[in-house]
């Protein structure tokens, strides 16, 4: 296959987001006919035909969708180049792009990810925070290095990527200063019939919690399933009931929510992972941000 041509990639965006070659060359000024014939000449050269045709209007097909998606990231990484050569700028050695699952404490994202600017070479840093389905689906046409995430690949993912585990660590549980010292006492058995709150439904925490609290036979009234798990928190905070977090945020929770701590187990576990195209780490920031990330559950240990 020959090399794309730039300008096709810029009149099959106008394209695509007119939804027409009539309103597409109204706005780039090029002629409807020329556009046209551009955009032949790509879907030729791609093997693909890159619309559905309804009317005169032109409508993304899934083949379509994957270009566009590519030819944004081009059109950015392009843009860039030019701000950087226009300032002079040699900040940058490398453009990290991370995909975050949003069920991952923000605290934790953070100690995790701040490793990347103890690099010896300078870097950019570009998150996305949104649900693995759709992470992985950005690492599958490389527009993200790495996903952070709560559990492994899924079995049987047609992805060819790789789950390398960062670390892992147990849970504890927090409950208001007025209502701690009560549930301290005999804890786990004192959750029992206690106000909780939990993960939201699906997620991997919630199941872990809810199975534990069937081995020990007792019963915490869940009066709260939150996504947003800082939001459990800060009903936790206000006295409405207890709740949990990973233990490796501990000092966090307790700083930031004035909560105190009921007690901790390791009988159920939170694990992290950072899946990334090859099984042999080859970026030189995930490398980085795999190393250090290890290196925060070995002290969480310690």
């Amino acid at each position: 296959m020959s090399r794309l041509n730039y300008h096709h990639l810029q009149y099959f965006q106008a394209i695509a987001m007119h939804g027409s070659i009539a309103k597409a060359s109204r706005v780039i000024h090029i002629t409807p006919q020329t556009l046209s014939a551009q955009l032949s000449l790509l879907e030729e050269q791609l093997g693909y035909e890159l619309f559905d045709r309804n009317g005169k209007r032109l409508i993304l097909n899934d083949m379509g969708r994957i270009t566009l998606s590519y030819a944004q990231e081009i059109f950015s990484l392009g843009d860039e180049l030019l701000h950087s050569l226009k300032n002079h700028s040699t900040d940058f050695t490398y453009r990290f792009s991370i995909g975050v699952t949003d069920v991952i404490a923000k605290v934790f994202s953070f100690n995790f990810l701040k490793a990347v600017y103890t690099m010896d070479d300078s870097i950019k840093l570009v998150c996305k925070e949104t649900n693995l389905e759709v992470l992985l689906g950005e690492l599958a046409i490389n527009k993200l290095d790495a996903v952070l995430t709560d559990t492994a690949l899924p079995t049987g993912s047609p992805l060819k990527a790789y789950s390398h585990l960062v670390g892992k660590c147990g849970f504890s549980f927090f409950a208001h200063k007025d209502i701690a010292d009560k549930l301290r006492v005999d804890f786990p058995q004192s959750l029992d019939n206690t106000p909780f709150f939990t993960a939201g439904e699906g997620s991997s925490q919630r199941l872990s919690v809810l199975s534990w609290f069937d081995q020990l036979n007792i019963s915490p009234v869940i009066i709260g399933e939150f996504d947003d798990s800082v939001l459990a928190k800060y009903f936790g905070k206000a006295g409405y009931g207890a709740f949990c977090a990973p233990s490796i945020i501990d000092e966090h929770v307790i700083e930031q929510f004035g909560v105190e701590l009921i007690g901790r187990t390791t009988e159920i576990s939170e694990q992290y992972y950072l899946i990334s195209p090859e099984r042999k780490v080859k970026h030189p920031a995930v490398q980085h941000i795999l190393k250090e990330g290890k290196k925060l559950f070995e002290q969480s240990i310690s």
